[in-house]
């Protein structure tokens, strides 16, 4: 009797352990997608030709603005 309900306690806490792990990552996951949904980045000053005269400044691929 005693063997069965350390067995029982057992996946009791392995069960537990996969939920709680389980509810970190949708959790860390859904807070991703809110943050990237949130961050609307406003349009930003970039090169609209490329310039010589300033070397390793880059632009945009495709401007927005």
């Amino acid at each position: 009797m005693k063997a069965a309900t350390q067995r029982h306690r057992t996946r009791l806490l392995v069960l537990t352990g996969v939920v709680a792990g389980l509810l970190l990552f949708f959790g860390a996951n859904a807070h991703l997608v809110y943050v990237a949904i949130q961050a609307q980045s406003e349009c930003v000053d970039h090169l609209k030709m490329p310039d010589e005269t300033r070397p390793g400044q880059f632009r945009a691929a495709k401007s927005a603005c």
